[in-house]
């Protein structure tokens, strides 16, 4: 080997890809089969199981696929802590759920 050549390692190009299953994130496809459950626990034994359970799974899979497509990943997430926050966040206003750590009868902060 030469002295001036440099070491090269061989590393894998996707390190920092997220897991995917048929192109849904992990979170995705946690919804999906929660969906999947809840209906088939409310509409399991009635004559509306194949178009509640399977149509509604199917049909809330194929829009998260075409609404998530070209949006950053965890884009459900960050969406839905967006609509949860509050609107207006007050700089000056006294936080009402702070409370000092106290050790040995003072106040560390």
């Amino acid at each position: 080997m030469n002295e001036n050549s440099l070491l090269v390692s061989h590393v894998p190009r996707t390190l920092e890809t997220k897991s995917k299953i048929f192109g849904f994130e992990l979170g995705d496809v946690l919804i999906l089969f929660l969906n999947l459950s809840l209906q088939n626990l409310v509409f399991g034994e009635s004559s509306f199981k194949y178009p509640m359970v399977y149509g509604s799974t199917a049909i809330l899979g194929f829009i998260m696929f075409f609404v998530k497509r070209g949006k950053p990943d965890s884009y459900l997430q960050h969406l839905s802590q967006y609509m949860i926050s509050p609107t207006v966040f007050f700089a000056g206003k006294v936080d009402q759920k702070f409370k000092p750590i106290q050790w040995k009868g003072r106040d560390l902060c």
